[in-house]
């Protein structure tokens, strides 16, 4: 068995979402100062690094992560290059079999350096989410911030995805995974009133 990890590291020059809360990381208190520990304070927006969004995101009357099932976020995943695309279409997927697996993860390698925010980024084609519902999909996974163009204000992939219960998890790194069939567990931190949540992404791959 082996596991790959497909989050991107939290670090203070983690790249954010323009006009978002910058990602920080400091000690509280050091061993120096407690006599026995150092303990550190955590600043970020819910939507920083490797995160999933809860519909409550772009719906106010939408679920928060935490009425979301934790099944949602874990299962057998099929990773699926798209690499040059300029959108990522039902054309895609047309001949994929999804037998046996519930979560799609689309490789587009787009966000080429992982220190800054991408300009642009082949979005999620908007009849993507029916044919995915059809063929079982309960998530979607993309190596980018959004699924939707950055510049969208309809964020017409998310309310599609929300329509047909299709979870979003953003902002994974695939750059070291080959296409294939993997189990994923991407959970979220119980926030009650969240709109999303980062998460620890890894895959595993049981052929090893």
């Amino acid at each position: 068995m082996k596991i790959i990890d497909i989050s991107r590291p939290l670090k203070n020059d983690t790249p954010i979402w323009p006009g978002d809360t910058p990602f920080t990381f400091s000690l509280n208190w050091t061993k120096e100062e407690t006599g026995s520990v150092n303990v550190g304070q955590l600043t970020m927006s819910s939507h920083t690094g490797t995160h999933v969004d809860a519909p409550f995101h772009f719906d106010s009357d939408g679920k928060r992560i935490l009425d979301m099932p934790l099944e949602r976020f874990m299962g057998r995943a099929i990773v699926v290059s798209v690499e040059g695309t300029l959108e990522i279409s039902p054309e895609h997927v047309m001949g994929i079999d999804f037998t046996g697996v519930d979560k799609v993860l689309f490789k587009t390698n787009a966000w080429k350096l992982s220190g800054k925010f991408p300009e642009n980024i082949p979005p999620v084609h908007k009849e993507l989410p029916a044919f995915l519902k059809e063929k079982g999909i309960n998530l979607i996974g993309v190596d980018l911030p959004s699924v939707d163009p950055l510049d969208s204000k309809e964020l017409v992939a998310h309310h599609s995805l929300r329509e047909h219960d299709i979870g979003i998890l953003e902002g994974i790194d695939l750059s070291h995974v080959d296409p294939g069939v993997y189990e994923l567990v991407a959970l979220p931190l119980p926030l009650q009133e969240g709109d999303g949540s980062p998460v620890r992404a890894v895959l595993i791959d049981r052929r090893t």
